[in-house]
């Protein structure tokens, strides 16, 4: 299935943690999923989140496959492979993180690692049915993460269940501290996005399951966030990976992403900035009215493998419901949601308040918990 680019054991006998290979593991080199990388020299020290799962006597499984260069949203990767997404072998498992979100959706793993700068963790989470969480941006150490310098990656992990999604973000967040669950009726937003109705509706349904009391939302700049998000991504992956292009050893694909990220002038730049701080503001805004905020994680389902391989538009938009919180910085968090009793899983994307990742994560137990206790009931009526 092309998951682990590389497969090892190390650690105590706890539970099974996958990493993605864009974070060191010393002894172990950090290929990024690209044969431009391949002769690179065996990493000298761990990442500290690997220090953190490794001080927690968890075993450490494998490095996982993803999007070469973490800069693509589809998880296909020619030169290593391409893990298949378990739920739907048919459509893209997502990107960046495809190896590890389908280390834990398919068994292989417990929890895993991977980086979110425009919905890496969060894109896969959805795509194979798990869950998956952007911290606020510079919670999470990044010492040892590839590249090293970025205003908007994050470690997040990934779980088929809250209980170990949280418990992962106690061991790589030190701070990290239990809170109580939303109370009864608590406020919601359901933000007015461009997505498929059938996906909003079944968000809708799991937010009132949950007991939320919920309203329509449309926030300000949220267009504009996603493309300066872009802007800001081309101009941080230009100036860490610009010197791999012209070499004939990147994939097509993201040679000719890089090449265009190289057209990133100033002027852009710090449009997408002044972007940044008023898209910020009108969240930090929405955040004062309501304890959280939802959508969809995709806009739709899960691009078809063929349809991806052949260009299909639908790529080009995957992230366009996610971005814009790498932007912002918050925390995000993709829950799975049965699209139809039986059926393939949705994401649901929970947003909160910087540094209040405890809250959003406590929403996610709340909503699995809910969604948990309709299921019986749907399944005697099917």
């Amino acid at each position: 299935m092309s998951v682990f680019v590389s497969e090892f054991q190390l650690g105590g006998d706890g539970l099974r943690v996958a990493v993605k290979d864009t974070i060191d593991i010393a002894g172990h080199r950090t290929q990024c999923g690209s044969r431009a990388l391949a002769d690179s020299a065996p990493a000298e020290r761990n990442a500290d989140v690997v220090d953190a799962v490794l001080g927690a006597g968890w075993r450490i499984v494998g490095k996982t496959n993803l999007h070469e260069l973490a800069f693509g949203v589809t998880g296909i990767n020619d030169w290593t492979g391409t893990p298949q997404n378990p739920q739907a072998p048919d459509r893209v498992p997502g990107g960046s993180s495809s190896g590890s979100a389908v280390a834990v959706a398919s068994g292989l793993a417990d929890i895993a690692l991977g980086t979110d700068t425009g919905g890496s963790v969060r894109v896969p989470a959805a795509c194979c049915g798990i869950a998956g969480l952007k911290p606020t941006y510079g919670r999470v150490s990044r010492v040892g993460v590839h590249p090293a310098a970025s205003s908007l990656d994050c470690v997040g992990p990934f779980a088929a269940r809250m209980d170990h999604l949280i418990t992962a973000m106690r061991v790589i967040c030190p701070d990290f501290r239990e809170v109580a669950a939303p109370g009864a009726g608590a406020r919601v937003a359901l933000l007015e996005v461009a997505a498929e109705t059938n996906l909003l509706s079944r968000i809708g349904v799991a937010a009132d399951r949950a007991g939320w009391r919920r309203d329509s939302l449309r926030l300000e700049g949220f267009d504009e966030a996603f493309s300066a998000g872009l802007s800001v991504i081309n101009h941080e992956n230009w100036a860490a990976l610009g010197a791999l292009t012209g070499k004939g050893l990147l994939g097509a694909d993201v040679e000719q992403r890089l090449l265009a990220a190289s057209r990133t002038d100033a002027a852009e730049l710090a449009e997408a900035e002044a972007v940044r701080l008023r898209f910020s503001r009108a969240v930090d805004a929405a955040l004062e009215d309501y304890e959280v905020l939802l959508l969809p994680t995709l806009p739709g389902l899960p691009p078809l493998l063929r349809e991806a391989r052949g260009g299909s538009k639908t790529v080009a938009g995957m992230t366009a419901l996610v971005r814009p919180f790498n932007l912002s910085g918050y925390p995000a968090l993709s829950v799975p949601v049965e699209l139809e009793c039986g059926g393939l899983k949705i994401g649901l994307q929970i947003v909160g308040r910087k540094g209040h990742d405890e809250l959003v994560c406590a929403f996610g137990a709340q909503l699995e918990q809910a969604l948990a206790a309709e299921r019986p009931a749907n399944k005697k009526t099917a």
